[in-house]
């Protein structure tokens, strides 16, 4: 099995940013999230796609968390990757 490097900066920060909220989970949720809602590739993601995906990052961290606050700090720092 050859293992790919994923080379998409912007894709890497979100899984960072999802990491703090989810742990080692964050880059299977966050690949999911794209790959269902957004309907390409993870690493193909762009600031365009942010504020789509922050929209069902929020909804899903929210049913996994329940902490409102938590939500709204990921949500805010993901978005502000669109900047």
């Amino acid at each position: 099995m050859t293992t790919t490097i994923n080379t998409n900066e912007l894709h890497n920060k979100i899984i960072n940013i999802v990491r703090e909220y989810l742990g080692p989970a964050a880059e299977r949720f966050v690949d999911r999230q794209i790959t269902f809602h957004l309907g390409k590739d993870p690493e193909a993601i762009t600031k365009q796609d942010i504020s789509v995906l922050v929209s069902w990052i929020g909804v899903s961290i929210g049913v996994l968390t329940g902490d409102n606050s938590q939500v709204a700090n990921c949500v805010e720092r993901i978005s502000n990757l669109a900047k």
